[in-house]
């Protein structure tokens, strides 16, 4: 599984680093390393919890070796899965080529291609439609009103698309392989979101050709803005929007 291969590749850089700040906010999650890095990674809320404890060993977190919370990225918990992917984001260095760039930008679609979005970029939607022939929106709860489909239908749409737009928050409930075996036929195709790790290495040889996510740069403000609630308007000028265009294997 993709999660293997990521949590293969962080746990080699982890070495001497300790987590000195978690935060799990209903929008975000955020993991600051002994060094001051912030990494991020989406909250999913798709789980009903039984008990008023979520993470059983929360208390006593702090401290710990980077390490041990990369490999909760296996877990099925995906309250675990955010607090790992957040350590990953915040050891992963941002490659060589990362720029400051809209991804509308450095997506190539053309007014011939069928394009398949899975999880709702309410900022990206009406911009595509106006350059594709048609746009499949994929989503766990479809939204008719927004022409927003069930993800059951992927199955049968997304082999059918040239270029596809996926949420990183698929890594989180350990979906994407499946989203990216549907994806054989697209030239073309862009993980997207703060939870993005920027693993060209990894993701090259599943087919990506973009990775959009964020370098954290004001870590007090992203941790108020986390245990406050907010999403990723909120973080303003505290992170920046990084886009790397990379060659699948």
């Amino acid at each position: 599984m993709l999660v293997d291969e990521i949590c293969k590749q962080v746990l080699s850089i982890t070495a001497g680093h300790s987590i000195q700040d978690i935060r799990v906010g209903l929008g975000y999650t955020a993991v600051v390393l002994e060094n001051g890095r912030c990494g991020l990674a989406f909250t999913l809320h798709e789980k009903e919890y039984e008990s008023c404890t979520v993470i059983a060993e929360a208390g006593s977190l702090a401290g710990r070796d980077s390490s041990e919370l990369v490999s909760w990225l296996t877990q099925p918990d995906e309250t675990a899965c955010a607090i790992a992917l957040a350590t990953a984001n915040a050891l992963i260095d941002i490659p060589q080529g990362a720029v400051e760039a809209d991804i509308l930008d450095l997506l190539s679609v053309g007014p011939e291609d069928a394009v398949g979005m899975i999880g709702y970029f309410g900022p990206l939607v009406g911009s595509i439609k106006k350059q594709a022939r048609t746009l499949h929106i994929f989503e766990r709860k479809p939204i008719p009103d927004l022409g927003v489909l069930p993800d059951s239908a992927a199955g049968d749409l997304l082999p059918q698309c040239q270029v596809v737009v996926l949420s990183a928050t698929t890594l989180l409930n350990q979906t994407i392989d499946g989203v990216l075996e549907c994806c054989k036929a697209a030239r073309e195709i862009a993980v997207l979101g703060p939870s993005t790790p920027f693993l060209p290495e990894v993701f090259s040889g599943r087919g990506v050709t973009i990775l959009s996510g964020v370098q954290v740069m004001d870590t007090p403000k992203v941790l108020r803005v986390v245990s406050e609630a907010g999403g990723t308007r909120s973080f303003g000028r505290a992170i920046r929007k990084l886009t790397l265009r990379i060659q699948p294997c």
